[in-house]
C-alpha cells in the first residue's frame, strides 16, 4: 500500500488547484482521475486540430488568490477577446446585455407596452407584500421582473437547460445566478434608460488553445515537483474507521484495452474529494446510514453534450456564443469557438460551432447515436438563419458530459444539508468543487473552496460550506472597475469562470 500526506479525488479546476496549493508549500500529494484527461468540464476537447470548450468558459473574478494562481500557472498565453452574445428568440435576435431600441424593435409597440405594465405590476405587487418570500425560479423571476419578461428571456430556455419546469426550480438558484449577474439592471436599463446601472463587461481574457491549456500545464508543472496525477483511475471504494478514512482503493483501466485492469490501494493523512458528493458517500466503507444514502441518491444532476461541427466558411455571425431560447429548437447555445481564439480553428477558411444540448443521462437526446445527433444539429444549424448550409457542414464529432450541473430542485437543500452535516464529521476528509459540494457555481468559485481545504490541511481551520459565492461570481464591472482589477494584481491575468446557463 502507497502512502501520500494527502490523497486527491478529482483531477477538475479543484482538484489540481489543491494539489498546486500544496506543492507550492512542499507538500506532496497523489491526484486520482477517472477520466483520459484533466481540467473535468473546464477541459479542452481536440478533434482533427480543432479544440473546443465542454461550454465556453470567460476568465476574471474577484479572489486575489485564485488570480494569482492562474497568472502564475499561464502566465502570458491568455488573449483578450471582446466579447459579444446575443439571444435567439421567435426568430429574432435580441442583443446580451439587451439594447433598449433593438428590443423594443423586436418585440413590438404592444408588447414592449406589455411587458412594461407587466413590470410595474410586479413592483406594486412586492410594495404590496413586502413579506412575500419567493420559493421557485418561476416565483423569484417574476416578482422581481413581471410576468411577460419572465416568459420571453426566461421561462423556455432555462426549462430547456433543466429539463423540468420552472415552478419545481428553487428560488436560491436564481438568486444566485441572475441577480448576481446583475441582469435586474441590465434590463431596467434596457427597458427603462436607467443611467446608473453598470454594464457587463465588454471583454476577457482566455488562453490561447482554449481552457484546457490551463490544466495541462497544471498537470506538467504538478508532475515536475513530486506530485503524480494518474489518469483513467477510478474510486473503488473509500475505508474508515469512525470518523477517519484509512485507506482509497482505486482501479486503473487501460482505455485501449491493451492492459489488464490494475487494483491498488492507497493512504493519507488528508482526503481532497472533488467528485461528485452522491457518488463519494456511496463510496464509503463502511457504508453511511439509510438516511445519507437516501439524500445521495435523491441528489439529482443535468448532463450535456456537445456537438462540434466543422463548416466550410471562413466567417459566420460574430457572437462568441448564443442563446437559443426559442422551444423549437433542441440545441441550447452555440458556441464559435473561432471567435474565442482563432488559434482554435487549424484551417482560418474554416469555422467550428459547438452546438450545446442540456439532457438527462438516459434520455431521448442523450441515448441517441452520434450519427443522428450530427444530423440533428445540421439540420438545426441550417434552420437557424445563421448563414450556414447543410453542404457547408464537412465534418463533426460528439461530445457527452455527465453530471454537468447540479439540480436545484425542491428537494436539493434538504439531501444536500444531510450529506454536508455527515461529511463534516470526518477529521480527514473534506469535500470541494461544483459537484463535491452539489453547487452550481463558478469555476473561480471551486478553485477558491480546493484553495481553503489545501489550507485546512496545512493546519488553518476555514469552513468551506460557509464560502460565500458572491466573493467570487461578478458580472456587473464597469469596464474602468475591470481595468482596475486586472491592473491590481501588477498585470496579472484573472481567473476563468464558465458561462451561466441562463441569460
Amino acid at each position: 500500500m502507497s502512502r501520500y500526506p494527502v490523497v486527491i479525488i478529482g483531477a477538475g479546476p479543484a482538484g489540481l488547484t489543491a494539489g498546486y496549493e500544496l506543492i507550492k508549500q512542499g507538500v506532496r500529494s497523489i491526484i486520482l482521475e477517472k477520466a483520459e484527461k484533466v481540467g473535468g468540464i473546464s477541459r479542452t476537447e481536440v478533434y482533427k486540430g480543432y479544440r473546443f470548450d465542454i461550454g465556453g468558459h470567460r476568465f476574471f473574478t474577484k479572489v486575489g488568490e485564485v488570480n494569482t494562481i492562474w497568472a502564475e500557472i499561464l502566465g502570458d498565453d491568455f488573449i483578450q477577446v471582446p466579447r459579444l452574445s446575443r439571444i435567439y428568440y421567435q426568430g429574432k435576435f435580441y442583443d446580451y446585455p439587451l439594447s433598449l431600441l433593438k428590443t423594443l424593435k423586436n418585440l413590438g409597440p404592444v408588447a414592449s407596452a406589455l411587458m412594461v405594465i407587466s413590470y410595474l405590476k410586479a413592483k406594486i405587487k412586492k410594495r404590496l407584500h413586502p413579506n412575500f418570500q419567493p420559493e421557485t425560479f418561476e416565483e423569484w423571476v417574476t416578482d422581481s421582473f413581471g410576468e411577460r419578461l419572465y416568459k420571453t428571456f426566461f421561462k423556455t430556455y432555462t426549462e430547456k437547460v433543466w429539463g423540468i419546469p420552472c415552478s419545481q426550480i428553487r428560488a436560491d438558484w436564481a438568486a444566485q445566478r441572475i441577480q448576481n449577474m446583475s441582469l435586474k439592471r441590465v434590463v431596467i436599463n434596457a427597458l427603462f434608460g436607467s443611467q446608473n446601472a453598470k454594464s457587463l463587461i465588454k471583454t476577457f481574457d482566455y488562453p490561447r488553445l482554449g481552457p484546457g491549456m490551463m490544466w495541462e500545464r497544471c498537470q506538467d508543472l504538478l508532475a515536475a515537483r513530486g506530485t503524480v496525477v494518474q489518469l483513467n483511475t477510478e474510486i473503488v471504494r473509500i475505508e474508515h474507521q469512525g470518523t477517519f478514512v484509512t485507506r482509497v482503493i482505486a482501479k486503473q483501466v487501460d482505455p485501449a484495452g491493451n492492459l489488464p485492469d490494475r487494483t491498488f490501494e492507497l493512504s493519507g493523512d488528508q482526503v481532497i474529494n472533488s467528485m461528485p458528493i452522491s457518488a463519494l458517500v456511496h463510496r464509503l466503507d463502511p457504508p453511511p446510514p439509510p438516511e445519507v444514502l437516501e439524500a445521495a441518491r435523491g441528489l439529482k444532476y443535468r448532463d450535456f453534450l456537445i456537438v462540434s461541427l466543422i463548416i466550410d466558411r471562413p466567417d459566420l455571425f460574430p457572437d462568441n456564443w448564443l442563446y437559443i431560447h426559442s422551444p423549437e429548437f433542441k440545441v441550447g447555445r452555440i458556441q464559435n469557438f473561432k471567435n474565442w481564439s482563432p488559434a482554435m480553428v487549424p484551417d482560418a477558411s474554416k469555422t467550428c460551432l459547438g452546438m450545446e444540448y442540456f439532457c438527462s443521462e438516459g434520455d431521448e437526446l442523450w441515448e441517441m447515436p452520434d450519427s443522428a445527433l450530427m444530423e440533428l444539429a445540421a439540420q438545426e444549424i441550417s434552420r437557424l438563419n445563421l448563414g450556414v448550409q447543410l453542404k457547408d457542414i464537412e465534418d463533426g464529432c460528439v461530445i457527452r458530459q455527465y453530471k454537468a450541473y447540479p439540480v436545484y430542485d425542491g428537494d436539493y437543500r434538504r439531501h444536500l444539508q444531510v450529506l454536508q452535516d455527515y461529511i463534516e464529521t470526518f477529521e480527514n476528509l473534506q469535500t470541494v468543487g461544483r459537484n463535491g459540494m452539489h453547487r452550481y457555481n463558478n469555476q473561480d468559485h471551486s478553485m477558491l473552496t480546493a484553495l481553503l481545504a489545501a489550507k485546512n490541511v496545512l493546519g488553518e481551520n476555514h469552513s468551506l460550506w460557509d464560502v460565500n459565492v458572491e466573493r467570487s461570481y461578478h458580472e456587473n464591472f464597469t469596464d474602468e472597475e475591470w481595468t482596475k482589477l486586472r491592473q491590481s494584481s501588477a498585470g496579472q491575468v484573472p481567473t476563468a469562470e464558465p458561462l451561466p446557463t441562463v441569460a
